[in-house]
């Protein structure tokens, strides 16, 4: 009987270990590669992303070219990986940007209130209403280089939703002992907010920047598809794909494995973010 109790623990172990591989550290070690791929495309011994060769024009994966080429010649591989950086750097540039201008204006309403909570939250809404794609083309359409532009338009977008987060958890915190201690001894506003409340924001707000990487990879994969993101050469993902639509049925190989590896990134980063969420809301339950 103590064997068999023994082997089912050991099977429920087994299983739970599977689990966690499958759910984490495999998302974990996935994103892992990828940030090492882009930090260091320019030093692995990859082919020039923007070298034409028009005698291997849709070359199906072999030696010279490991995931073949596209429909000017150039290598797959090392597009894939090119096209990594941009989606990365417009990924957690924009969240950054979104947790900066959402959190400040969060914070301010949701210790403020009043006339100021009332102001921002109207500024909120109009920012919320607005078509994203009208904002994306408006400030694509001024000169001057696109990323920075596609990071500052996407981050504006994200910014709405930082600020709605950031404001909640701060109207929350704002009603706490400890900052109504600060209050008592005349702690000034600046300083409670700065020494009081931010760092108690930085968990619940770093928790949903995590979960909008994702959907800021999937926005600007979206963004390249349609020709909004970085222009060519230069190498994205969604415009890799956009790019081979044409060539699917001769040459799949040059929209597969951009879409594979666009695929598994985004699910990568969402397991990864939800394992995080999950992590944090059982830790402050049992807390």
């Amino acid at each position: 009987m103590r064997v068999a109790l023994t082997d089912r623990a050991d099977a429920v172990s087994r299983r739970r270990n599977t689990r966690r591989l499958l759910g984490l550290w495999m998302p974990a070690g996935w994103l892992t590669l990828v940030a090492l791929a882009a930090v260091l495309a320019p030093w692995l011994p990859l082919r020039d992303p923007l070298e034409q060769d028009l005698l291997l024009m849709l070359a199906p994966p072999g030696e010279g070219h490991w995931l073949g080429s596209d429909g000017l010649g150039r290598d797959v591989l090392s597009r894939i990986v090119f096209g990594l950086r941009i989606t990365l750097t417009v990924a957690l540039g924009s969240v950054t940007v979104g947790v900066l201008i959402g959190g400040l204006f969060g914070l301010l309403a949701g210790y403020y209130r009043g006339n100021v909570e009332r102001w921002i939250l109207a500024a909120n809404n109009i920012l919320m209403a607005f078509p994203p794609l009208v904002l994306v083309l408006a400030l694509m359409s001024y000169p001057g280089a696109a990323l920075p532009k596609v990071i500052l338009a996407l981050g504006l977008v994200f910014a709405s939703s930082f600020t709605r987060i950031t404001r909640v958890n701060t109207l929350m915190f704002a009603q706490q002992s400890f900052v109504m201690a600060a209050r008592a001894t005349g702690m000034r506003d600046l300083r409670i907010m700065m020494r009081e409340i931010v760092p108690n924001l930085v968990t619940p707000v770093m928790v949903y920047a995590l979960l909008m990487v994702a959907l800021a990879a999937v926005a600007e994969g979206t963004l390249s598809f349609l020709g909004l993101s970085v222009p060519p050469p230069m190498p994205t993902l969604g415009g890799m794909i956009a790019a081979e639509v044409s060539n699917m049925h001769e040459a799949p190989h040059a929209v597969f494995f951009p879409a594979l590896v666009f695929f598994v990134t985004i699910f990568a980063l969402n397991r990864v973010g939800e394992y995080v969420q999950r992590s944090l809301d059982v830790r402050e339950s049992a807390a």
